[in-house]
């Protein structure tokens, strides 16, 4: 029970310390991600950079499965991020094979002050991760007591003899990698082994081996049910992993002679102590000299290994119009689960379909006026689809955004994500407004059987493209940040009311003609006055929640109205 206690410390410090690195990164390992993949070898750099930062390769990956999903990145982009992630992943290792483990509990406690002690956010962040540290080191330390009277229990002796058959050793330790999806913890419980005296230096190895192959299955699990695009990224590092470990299985003892002569030795001691002090180091360095050398040998056929998992899985047409930017209209493709790892960036995927939405129904609102003009049943039963539509995918935004708010973000991060719900709430008022209050009144229209303009359709008409002109202007002011184009709309207001008042004033007469053809045109034209009404108001909303303390996703604050 110690063992799996000390491996639950372990496995809740490296999500802590990952927690606390990505918050303090923030937006930055976004555009790192984004912008770095120029060619492999950057896409390589980067994917080494962002995963010893968030120090996990599979949450890299997973990332970048979601990315492709997002349109973001390329599969080819994608091939060096992920050959570059693995080498990102031996820093945890060389962290672990520091003796500091008599320090673990000083550095939770500094950790937890900081955490829960600090106004700044920055620095509550800096805490998560210094007490995350703390925890993996002091889970190391309760795993090793655990395992040091493993030394002379005969039965795990004879377990760990069969280890050194390189090929049960990479089964055990890809299947146990598999069930808890963290090489880290698996490459942990090998240092603890090494340092025991348990296992010796080629074991390890096949048992690190054994975890660079069984980390590829978070990554395919966050595949499944994505487009096969997707698919293809993890595939990519599922072959990348398997080859790598093809090209090393006949050259452990070479490779153990190497690392032995290249790692410092404990000189001072004799025999098992120095066998202890220096196996795990020497188990780290293995693990780094392995991941680097794959990734230097297997770089140059990036191309080759995207080539063949594109034969591998073919992808559909459908697909291949939602990669491309051609989404299915009114479905929230972009909003990939594994992105949520990464506030910043479902925020942001989260702001274009806020974007993509909001444009769709300003396209429906534009249709409005030729069907009640027309009585036209073709237009008016395309518009009641299309209005059912956005209300599904306006709650698959919701949802998504529901998830990323309850998400450990930073202050900032926080800010922005409930200025998001407050544009998805506008949103939610235009979806509603069409299908509760329009479609119904082109019904109206149309029941009363008189096509045509009728008096005052010119009043009408020209506050219906008023409004949708701010309404363009909000949505464009949403998606450039710009604070001049949302005060705008809402300096636009008292000319508004007037337009409203003066189209208004041209049926009150009629309407004193109760019953007449007239009196009946000129109510229902006042309606769609209002409804219009309520169009420029949740326009209004939308600019409104920009100019009081918008949040740039490139960073900083907009300054208010």
């Amino acid at each position: 029970m110690s063992m799996l206690g000390g491996l639950a410390l372990f496995l809740f410090g490296m999500e802590q310390m990952s927690d606390g690195l990505k918050a303090l990164a923030g937006d930055r390992l976004k555009d790192v991600l984004a912008r770095l993949t120029t060619n492999r070898y950057m896409g390589a750099l980067t994917g080494a950079i962002v995963t010893a930062v968030i120090q996990s390769s599979s949450v890299t990956t997973v990332l970048t499965v979601g990315f492709i999903t997002a349109g973001i990145l390329s599969v080819s982009q994608a091939v060096g991020i992920i050959f570059g992630a693995n080498i990102g992943s031996t820093l945890t290792a060389q962290l672990i094979a520091f003796k500091v483990t008599k320090l673990s509990l000083p550095i939770i406690a500094g950790g937890f002050a900081l955490l829960f002690l600090s106004k700044s956010d920055a620095k509550r962040q800096y805490g998560a991760m210094i007490m995350g540290l703390g925890l993996v080191f002091f889970g190391m330390s309760i795993m090793s007591d655990a395992m040091r009277p493993l030394r002379s229990y005969e039965p795990f002796i004879d377990l760990m003899a069969r280890m050194a058959n390189p090929a049960l050793g990479i089964l055990v330790a890809a299947i146990f990698t598999g069930l808890i999806q963290s090489s880290a913890a698996t490459t942990g419980v090998v240092l603890v082994m090494g340092g025991q005296g348990l296992i010796g230096l080629d074991a390890a190895i096949a048992l690190i081996f054994g975890a660079n192959i069984g980390t590829c299955v978070t990554a395919l699990l966050a595949s499944l049910g994505k487009p096969r695009i997707a698919l293809r990224a993890s595939l990519v590092h599922v072959l990348f992993n398997i080859v790598g470990v093809l090209l090393w299985v006949g050259f452990i003892d070479q490779l153990a002679m190497f690392v032995k002569y290249l790692s410092p030795t404990s000189g001072h001691l004799e025999d098992t102590a120095r066998l202890a002090a220096d196996t795990p180091r020497q188990i780290a360095n293995a693990h780094t000299i392995f991941n680097v050398a794959n990734t230097l040998l297997l770089l140059p056929f990036g191309a080759q290994f995207a080539r063949l998992v594109e034969r591998l899985i073919p992808e559909h047409a459908e697909e291949r119009e939602i990669v491309s930017g051609a989404a299915p209209e009114w479905t929230a493709v972009h909003l990939d689960p594994a992105l949520l790892a990464m506030p910043s960036v479902a925020m942001e995927q989260s702001r274009g379909e806020l974007l993509r939405l909001g444009r769709l129904l300003r396209d429906v609102f534009g249709d409005l006026l030729p069907a009640f003009i027309d009585d036209d049943a073709t237009k008016a039963d395309d518009i009641a689809v299309r209005g059912a539509a956005a209300r599904s995918m306006d709650e698959q935004i919701d949802a998504y955004l529901i998830q990323i708010s309850r998400r450990n973000m930073s202050e900032e991060q926080s800010t922005f994500a409930t200025q998001l719900l407050d544009v998805g709430t506008s949103l939610d008022h235009l979806e509603e407004l069409l299908r509760k209050d329009l479609v119904p009144l082109l019904e109206r229209k149309r029941a009363f059987g008189h096509p045509g303009e009728g008096v005052g359709m010119e009043g009408l008409r020209a506050y219906v493209e008023r409004v949708l002109d701010n309404l363009d202007t909000a949505l464009e002011a949403f998606d450039t940040s710009d604070a001049e184009m949302a005060r705008g709309v809402v300096r636009a207001k008292p000319e508004m009311e007037r337009e409203l008042r003066h189209a208004r004033l041209l049926h009150y007469e009629r309407l004193q003609d109760e019953g007449s053809d007239e009196a009946r045109m000129s109510g229902l034209q006042l309606d769609l006055l209002d409804d219009m009404r309520r169009v420029f108001i949740y326009s209004e909303s939308i600019a409104l929640t920009m100019l009081h303390g918008y949040l740039d996703q490139r960073g900083g604050q907009r300054d208010a109205a």
